[in-house]
């Protein structure tokens, strides 16, 4: 069980991660190149985009591809943990669910109150906004459960409860000051979350397909 589960877990994160990363070139890693130079500020720096972009591009995309093969794996693992705790049958289909729950809870969830923000932005206190995030994503996935998993009226609405608490004490933002443009940095708090998303959806969907294919009855069907 465990060598299928983290055979899973590895295929899963290769093929979701360079799938991903394929995205990130073409979506945040601009995005963030560009904010880096609105950073540094001055005419000289805005003249030098094109070269500064093209030397750092091949390193940044390497960097951020091994990252995102890495996370992948994590959230395949992840949700396979949960769907086994859980005894939740595992295939494609239930294990892109969970990812959506678990984007729900750690990214759509948060990004509510904190967007994912650019280089040279005003931003609150990354103490604050980790345990914030912690905090919001437990209570979250607990709600989450408790609404889809349960059937007593009062779970639900206790579910409920826990979703909406981490909102009521999510830390004040910082005040707006930044070298980056607005319309540059709603780009990348949209491109973010929509990238997340597809990494939970994608690490959900060939987890579950890849289990079931290393089940022991394909192993049997092939002698």
């Amino acid at each position: 069980m465990i060598t299928r589960v983290l055979a899973t877990g590895l295929i899963a994160g290769i093929v979701a991660g360079l799938f991903v990363a394929a995205l990130q070139h073409v979506t945040t890693t601009p995005l963030i190149l560009t904010a880096e130079i609105y950073e540094v500020g001055g005419e000289a720096a805005r003249g030098d985009a094109s070269t500064l972009s093209q030397s750092a591009l091949f390193h940044r995309t390497l960097n951020t591809s091994l990252s995102t093969i890495a996370l992948s794996m994590g959230y395949a693992l992840i949700l396979l943990a949960g769907m086994l705790l859980s005894e939740e049958k595992i295939d494609a289909y239930r294990a892109t669910i969970w990812g959506a729950c678990a984007f729900a809870a750690t990214g759509l969830s948060a990004g509510l109150e904190l967007a994912p923000q650019l280089p040279g932005a005003a931003e609150t206190a990354l103490h604050d906004r980790q345990i914030w995030w912690l905090a919001n994503a437990v209570l979250t996935t607990l709600g989450l459960f408790l609404l889809i998993k349960t059937d007593a009226v009062l779970l639900k609405i206790f579910g409920l409860a826990l979703i909406l608490a981490p909102h009521f004490f999510a830390p004040i933002p910082a005040v707006p000051e930044s070298h980056v443009p607005a319309e540059l940095a709603a780009r990348f708090a949209a491109a973010s979350l929509s990238i997340q998303a597809l990494s939970w959806l994608i690490a959900g969907a060939c987890a579950g397909g890849i289990y079931q294919l290393l089940g022991p009855h394909n192993n049997e069907a092939r002698r």
